[in-house]
């Protein structure tokens, strides 16, 4: 029996209050100029897909929001704001972030509370008992300047052990079901870039929406990769798929290698992929990844052999964030 709790009107308040904070603080006006309207300019015709049993359409890019990039780090806040709104401006609608992403959050919270009704927000929660993802969800509401989330997702699982915890009796899951009664999460979420059949069993034990998971061309090469084992039981559940580490923090795209269309058409034409998110450097190189996505062709299993072949030198390199260190 889940032990239910009503925190809607704390989380309602304390983001109506960053909101209003927000709104008569005069942060970036400089950029926010550069946008026309509080609707998202539709300048990019980026191909979509359903995202699983989500029922929403998301075009096959989005923007990751990492810490160790501009969108995360606090002392690049001009440009944090100029890749965000860019992201906006070229049609990008999924945006992804994590309480623990340094500034991300509050870098995304500056932007998109104008395009809130139009985008696909997700943040997630490190988090394994019930309090301590309770206190970490108002958190990220708060510096999200929302009220609500899209998408909650259980942060970087990992051991078995782990999902034990989250479906404890003072699980985490307690949250999220909670969370997702009040309306103040819509869809609930899995990530994880280390071990795929901790994923899967998370999948086959819960009906979650979502799962974010590392799949790139080199992965297929790892003893224990995660398409062959994480995609067949999200195809199975219905499970909306978001691919990560696409070029393995660009390791993929040195010379001789890939290049970013081989590198994202590869993981966009894996059966039960919905969509991508690839953070960014700049604006620049964030046109770049867009065209890239604009422009993609489902790959032919010819096509799909001859790039894991020029990978198979060099998988380990580029799957160094499943080693643990």
């Amino acid at each position: 029996m889940i032990r239910k709790t009503t925190r809607r009107k704390f989380l309602t308040t304390s983001a109506a209050t960053a909101t209003g904070i927000f709104n008569c603080t005069a942060i970036n006006k400089q950029s926010q100029t550069n946008i026309a309207s509080a609707e998202i300019a539709n300048t990019s015709t980026m191909p979509e897909r359903v995202l699983g049993k989500t029922g929403i359409r998301v075009p096959l890019l989005g923007l990751g929001g990492a810490g160790k990039t501009p969108v995360g780090n606090r002392e690049q806040e001009t440009k944090a704001i100029a890749i965000i709104e860019a992201a906006i401006s070229m049609g990008i609608r999924y945006f992804d972030t994590a309480a623990s992403y340094g500034a991300s959050e509050e870098h995304f919270g500056q932007v998109l509370p104008s395009y809130r009704k139009d985008i696909f927000l997700a943040s997630k929660t490190a988090w394994r008992d019930r309090d301590g993802a309770w206190r970490e969800l108002e958190r990220s509401l708060q510096r999200l300047n929302t009220n609500y989330l899209d998408s909650w997702q259980l942060h970087h699982v990992s051991f078995m052990e782990t999902l034990d915890e989250i479906f404890g009796s003072q699980g985490a899951i307690q949250a999220m079901e909670e969370a997702k009664e009040q309306g103040i999460v819509k869809f609930s979420g899995i990530t994880g870039h280390h071990e795929p059949d901790v994923i899967a069993e998370g999948l086959r034990r819960y009906p979650f929406d979502t799962t974010l998971v590392s799949i790139n061309a080199a992965d297929k090469h790892h003893p224990r990769p995660f398409a062959p084992t994480v995609l067949p039981v999200a195809q199975q559940k219905n499970v909306g798929v978001i691919a990560m580490k696409i070029p393995a923090y660009g390791r993929l795209l040195q010379p001789g290698i890939l290049n970013m269309e081989q590198a994202m058409g590869y993981v966009l034409s894996l059966p039960g992929v919905h969509c991508c998110i690839v953070a960014t450097e700049s604006v620049e190189m964030l046109q770049s990844n867009v065209r890239v996505a604009q422009v993609f062709q489902q790959l032919n299993q010819q096509e799909i052999g001859a790039i894991e072949q020029k990978t198979a030198s060099v998988w380990q390199e580029n799957t160094f964030f499943r080693a643990w260190t």
